[in-house]
Formats: structure tokens, sequence, C-alpha cells
């Protein structure tokens, strides 16, 4: 309606200064302005287009719902970054890569990377800024999969509630960091176990003996001194080692703090034990700090490659509906294939550098140690709390270097909370969310918390987001867009990126779209399910395995999310008139406006909306409705109706 009603302003313009033009020729141009592009910027940016008549005595002023856009073309990519870049790299890349094989896992990793990672990232941030909608309403290019946003909802929200308990740990070691000695440096600790305080004490006092004997020494000559220092050193390790042989899965004063001080791990999930207050006070703080930050909205072997699939999805926040989110906010013909690139690529950089990290610690326990490497330390997502607290303490002044570094490990976990939003209601509707996860979150600061952690974490999102890829792909590439038999879905959609780009990209996405991805995620899927083992948790000292009854309820987490998508096509279907095949065309008729048609455009296979809604309108498209357009002869008599009237007024 906003080209409506400009077009009626000009045709009332043209009439007073040529009035040899029929009204037949004026409808023409109506016809005309319908169905022709215009500048996107203008229809969804502006919030000042006006149309006047020619008296200039009235404003009419259009309905035009305005989006927020980036202030900068960089702040996209840095948000991207910010957002996905984070917990996914430092805490889960190290840990998987650390169970798989270590360098081995790379190759995977790798090739994930390129036949899903980008790919899907691609895809998703294009489909945001082209429909210039969020997770859900960007798949109302094909309504009866829309299905996929709810689903991408369900597993961000599992998401959260897990992602915060890595902030509670970070801010519990933060506090720790509070002291002159960091207190997993040393195992004379009440928490610490007998043997572990026993041999530090020992080890203390045989430092001490050396200690005086050197000074007693000390004024000889400088090699004298030397020599001294090198053979107190060897006595040291010679003393001690004996006793570290004999007791070196008892002994470490890192895992004893993360276990039994941190954690107070009891002995399995059907044993969930007392609250923890200190941790259920640090999840407290990390909701609050997350709601602050995200209120406001924008400011500026076969389970090998699983692994490897699953790490790719997480780390790029791939199917998690939260890149069409951001990339709605770009300006319509923004080049965000660039930015995939380099999003790419600062990401798997940051991963591979947390894993040079994570294994040169694990290095450097297992010579202290004298153990393997895969003895050192458990291969779960308590890892990283134990590899780099080790390295900090190791580091001189370790209790500011401790402190630096989670305070970097919170600001990466809150910066992967963000999300764009803005009003009172949604301000209202994010802390009710932020309260409900806190709930969710208090079960897993138990004592038997970490055994729910890795049910959230195992089943929750690392396999069904492989899944929500697959369908993704296939809607684009042969259900967007379909005409009868012939699919034409993936040229539809390389038209709109044409449309946004000024150029055509290569060739090489729509053999991933249309082949590549799908088997690829779908094959992953497959494999892991082939693969499959239940879940268990591999502590340094012994393997614990989950009950049945905890399997299903990770089963549960699974598919609560993906039955989404069967669920609303069997909605749309249910609620659509005619056959089957007639219902499965209209609910695959994509909603587009305007701006985002085609030249030469068949209207009959597409749902156009009006630029100018009502309220009742509006709420209806918040609800996700389908509104039907007017026929073309209803445009036509609205637009000659509008014409009369207005010449009617002019006359007057």
């Amino acid at each position: 309606m906003v080209e409506l009603i400009r077009s009626i302003e000009l045709k009332v313009m043209d009439d007073k200064t040529d009035n040899a033009m029929t009204e037949k020729q004026l409808l023409e141009k109506e016809q005309l302005a319908l169905v022709a592009p215009k500048n996107p910027d203008a229809e969804t940016l502006s919030s000042d287009d006006t149309a006047t008549t020619s008296s200039g005595s009235e404003q009419l002023k259009p309905k035009v719902k305005q989006r927020e856009v980036w202030a900068n073309k960089i702040d996209f990519l840095l948000a991207c970054i910010g957002f996905s870049v984070g917990l996914g790299n430092v805490w889960r890349f190290p840990f998987l890569c650390y169970r798989n094989g270590g360098g081995a896992f790379l190759i995977p990793y790798f090739i994930s990377v390129i036949l899903g990672g980008v790919p899907v990232f691609f895809l998703e941030v294009s489909l945001g800024q082209f429909m210039s909608e969020g997770g859900i309403g960007t798949w109302k290019i094909s309504p009866l999969f829309q299905g996929i946003g709810f689903a991408s909802a369900i597993i961000v929200f599992l998401l959260n509630c897990e992602y915060n308990i890595i902030l509670t740990w970070s801010f519990y070691y933060l506090f720790s960091s509070f002291t002159s000695v960091l207190p997993w440096s040393h195992g004379d600790n009440e928490w610490n176990s007998e043997t572990c305080r026993s041999l530090y004490r020992n080890a203390k006092n045989a430092s001490e003996q050396l200690t005086n004997t050197i000074s007693a020494v000390a004024n000889q000559t400088n090699n004298t001194l030397v020599y001294v220092t090198e053979a107190t050193n060897q006595l040291v390790n010679t003393s001690v080692s004996s006793n570290e042989t004999s007791n070196k899965f008892v002994c470490d004063p890192v895992t004893e703090f993360w276990e039994r001080k941190v954690l107070q791990l009891s002995s399995g999930v059907d044993h969930p034990g007392n609250l923890k207050w200190d941790l259920a006070l640090c999840l407290l703080l990390a909701w609050i700090v997350v709601y602050f930050c995200i209120w406001k909205g924008i400011k500026s072997s076969g389970k090998v490659w699983v692994d490897a699939g699953t790490q790719i999805f997480f780390s790029y926040s791939i199917s998690l509906g939260t890149l069409t989110a951001l990339g709605s906010y770009n300006r319509f013909n923004h080049n965000i294939l660039r930015d995939s690139l380099l999003f790419a690529s600062v990401n798997s950089f940051t991963s591979i550098l947390a894993g040079f990290v994570i294994f040169s610690v694990l290095g450097f326990m297992a010579k202290k140690q004298g153990v393997d490497i895969e003895s050192v330390a458990e291969s779960g997502p308590g890892l990283a709390f134990i590899a780099y607290p080790e390295a900090v303490s190791q580091m001189p002044v370790s209790p500011l270097w401790s402190t630096l570094f989670f305070i970097m490990i919170l600001l990466l976990g809150i910066g992967q909370s963000e999300k764009l939003r803005r009003g009172k209601r949604r301000e209202i509707f994010i802390g009710i969310i932020c309260i409900i996860c806190f709930f969710i979150g208090l079960s897993m600061v138990t004592e038997g918390g970490m055994y729910v952690f890795q049910l959230f974490d195992y089943y929750s999102a690392s396999r069904i987001v492989l899944v929500v890829a697959f369908f993704e792909c296939i809607v684009v590439a042969y259900i967007y867009g379909m005409l009868f038999w012939y699919f034409l879905g993936i040229r539809r959609f390389y038209d709109n990126l044409e449309m946004m780009f000024g150029f055509r990209i290569n060739r090489w996405f729509m053999l991933c779209w249309t082949v590549i991805t799908p088997i690829f995620t779908m094959g992953m899927f497959i494999l892991g399910a082939i693969s499959y083992s239940e879940l268990t948790y591999k502590r340094k000292t012994l393997t614990y395995e989950y009950p049945s009854w905890a399997i299903g309820i990770g089963w549960t987490l699974a598919c609560i999310s993906v039955i989404w998508i069967p669920l609303f096509m069997i909605y749309r279907i249910a609620n659509a008139k005619g056959t089957f095949a007639e219902r499965f065309l209209a609910t695959t008729k994509p909603v587009l406006r305007r701006h985002q048609l085609r030249e030469g455009e068949d209207l009959s296979k597409i749902i156009l909306l009006d630029d100018t809604l009502s309220e009742t309108e509006s709420q209806s498209l918040e609800r996700n409705d389908i509104i039907e357009p007017p026929s073309y002869q209803q445009a036509l008599l609205g637009a000659s109706v509008e014409l009369k009237k207005h010449n009617s007024d002019l006359n007057v």
C-alpha cells in the first residue's frame, strides 16, 4: 500500500499537469506500480516516508513497520563472531579433540567446515537478510516448514540452560582467584584427599630442609652454588617421584579442586545430593548479568566424524535461528558472502588456538605426573576447568592471570547470550525466560548436577542440529518457489541473492545446498545412529555409566525440539482446504513483500503481502498466519476508487 499511495499522489499531480492522460493510462501505470520492485531500504528502513495531496494540507502516513539495522557494515561480522566464537571454541572443541585422537580429529573437522559449516552458515544469514525476519518468521518462504524455526527456538532454550552453567563455574573460579595463592595450585586444602595432603606436606618439608642446606653453602663460588642447586632439584624430584608413581591417580590438586570442591561430585545421577548454594548464587548472578546484557536490544571412527560435524554446527551456531536473526538486521544489499568466509576463518582459527593451549598444558601435566596424556585428566566437559587453571597456576602472579582469564571466559559466554530484541513486552518476556532457565539450571548445581549437565550437552543439540540443517537445505533447494513437478527453489533463491548482492554467486553453493550438504548432514546423523553409544562420564579414576531411565530423559531432550517440524506440517495441512496436493501447494507458497519479487514474477505462485497493514493484520503476521492478498481485479478497483476520491477532493 505504500506504493499504492505514492502512485496515487503521482497520478493526481500528473492529472493537473497533463489533462490528456486518460483514466485507462492511469490504471496501467498503477498496475506497473503494484508489481514493480523498488528500493528495499526505503521501504523497510525509513520511517519518514509520507505522501501528500497536491494541496499539501493533508499527510497520508503509511503504516510501515520499521526494523532496526546495523549502524555499520562491520557490525554484522562482529556480532556473528561475538555470538558464535566463544565457549564452543575454548571449552567444547578441546575436549572433543582430546576424546577423538587429538590431531587426527582435524581431518574430519576441516572437511566438515567445507561441506557443512560454511554453506549452511551462508544459507542462514542470507535467508535472514532477504526476509528481514527472525528465526521463525524467515521460514515464511515455505510456511509448511515453519516448524524449523520452532525447533531452533527449543534448541536455543535448552542450550541457554546448559551454557549458563559454564558461566556459573567461571564465576566460581573467578571469585576463587581473589587470593594471594590459588587454591588449586597446592594440595594442602581441607577438600584435598589425605594422600594428597600428606604428599604435599612431605614434599614441602623436604624442600625447606634442602633450601636451608643450600643457604649454608650459598656463600661459596657461583659454580658451587649452581652445582648444589642442580643436585637439590634432582633430590627433590627423586624424593617425590616415587610417591607420585604409586599415587599418580590420587594426588592432582587441580582435579581435586574441580571434583571435590567445585562440584562435590556424588556417586551418580540417581544421587543428586544437596543443592550447592555457592554455585546456585553464581548461577543467579550469571542470569542477572545475561538479562541486563540483552534486554536493551542492538547497539551498534564413525563417532569421530559425528563429533567433528556436530562441533562445526555447534561453534558456528548453525540451526539455532540466531544467524537468521543477525542477518535480518543487515541492509538488503549487504555482501554477506565475504563476511561468511571471514567468519569461518576466525571461528576455526580460535578453536585450533584453544586446542594448542589445552594440549600444551596436558603434555606438561602428563610429564609432571609421570603418566600418559590419555590418563592425565578427564575427557569430558570438565577438561577445560582442569587444563586452564593448571596453566595459570604455573605463571608468576598467578591470581592476576587467573582473574583475567576467567573474566575473558565470562565475556565470551555473555557475548553468546545476546539477542536482538526491544520493547517493554519483550523485556518482560526475556525476564520470564531467564527465570525459567534459572530454575532448570538449579538441577545442575547440586552434588549430582554434573551428570545432569552432560545429559543436556550430549542429547539436546549435538546431533539434532544436523537434522534441522538437513531440512533447511531441502526447503531452500527443492520447496521454495516450487512450480508443480519442476523444482526451481534453488534457482529462485539464487535470483534473490543476485538481487541483494548485484552479482551471481559461485555455483559451488548451489551444488552444496542441493546435493552435498543434505547428504553430509543426514549422513552424519545416520552414522551417529549406527555408531551410537550410550552416554558415559569418563573421570580420571573411573567411568560412570548412566542408568536406562536417564538415557530416556536424554532422548526426550533430543526429540522435544525436532518434533516441531512434523507437528507444524500436520497443523498446516489440516487447516488448509482442498485435496492433499492443493493443500501442499497452498502451504508451500512463499510469503513475500514487493521488494522481494523477481522481475516477471508469477504472482499466482506466491502470497504477496501488502506494505501497509492494519493493526489486526500486523498481529496476525506476528502469529505467523498467512494473509491472502487481494486479487488483481480488486487491486485495480481499489486504485480506481482512490483516484476518483482524490479527484473529487481536488474539485471541491
